[in-house]
């Protein structure tokens, strides 16, 4: 039977993850994951597509929030929630929903390294985004996520790709919450619900994958050759769209750690 074998979020949306031995299952996907932003002066969302670099802002816990690193400057102590913030409207992919707002100094840290006007947006639990596909229903909600609370990829699946390119690449190009084992390559396709510790999900469908798998995750350098994605171009498009892992959706929230067992339902 396929296991958890890492558990990942991502705080702050396109930076650095943080690898969990375990995790909460919340509606909009795990606790604490992509609840922060970076918005462009306009409010539309910022990621490695267009700027490579944020690959090098670094995401720690501590006791009541995080410690967020870059090159160059400063530490920055983020309180976990920012409740005290002001409200602001925010736009990632087709979505404008409310969020609060980070304070100037926060909102200058991250100008400073960027090198653009921008400002850290923070999703409370009263601000709502729904799931945005035929799979979802009425009531699915999704956090910063590009669109679906959680991401799924097997090892056996990294592996097939590894053997067709020149250089093996990281599972952290992909940036999934669940990494799994499998008896083959791309088992989790076929996958239509999972149980997974304490939690349920539908698995609802494929993850089409964009340039920034381009971006080193350690370097926040593109490569030069478009790998490993021109490689996922000649073996796994599906209508056009190059797919690779698969979105999930919490049916049955609780808690889940690696070594859990992944019960096909």
């Amino acid at each position: 039977m396929p296991r958890v074998t890492d558990i990942s979020i991502y705080p702050i949306k396109s930076c650095r993850g943080i690898s969990l031995p375990s995790a909460v299952v919340e509606q909009r996907g795990l606790a604490c994951d992509r609840r922060f932003m970076l918005v462009d002066a306009k409010g539309r969302f910022v990621t490695q597509r267009e700027q490579p670099r944020m690959a090098s802002i670094s995401v720690r816990q501590t006791g009541d929030g995080y410690l967020v690193e870059v090159p160059g400057q400063d530490a920055l102590t983020l309180p976990r929630e920012l409740e005290s913030a002001r409200d602001c409207q925010v736009r990632v992919q087709r979505d404008a929903l409310d969020a609060h707002l980070a304070g100037p100094e926060i909102n200058r840290w991250f100008t400073r390294f960027m090198g653009m006007d921008c400002g850290l947006a923070y999703m409370a639990e009263h601000h709502h985004r729904a799931v945005r596909h035929r799979s979802a229903h009425f009531d699915d909600e999704v956090s910063f996520a590009d669109g679906a609370p959680l991401l799924l990829i097997s090892e056996a699946s990294l592996a097939d790709l590894n053997a067709r390119l020149a250089e093996a690449v990281s599972i952290r190009r992909f940036r999934p919450n669940l990494v799994v084992t499998a008896d083959n390559a791309y088992d989790e396709d076929g996958w239509g619900r999972i149980r997974v510790g304490e939690a349920e999900f539908d698995v609802a469908w494929q993850c089409s994958r964009c340039i920034l798998t381009t971006v080193d995750p350690d370097t926040g350098v593109r490569d030069e050759r478009g790998e490993p994605l021109e490689t996922l171009k000649t073996y796994r498009r599906v209508n056009g769209p190059v797919m690779f892992g698969q979105n999930l959706i919490p049916r049955k929230l609780g808690e889940i750690r690696v070594g859990n067992e992944v019960e096909i339902l």
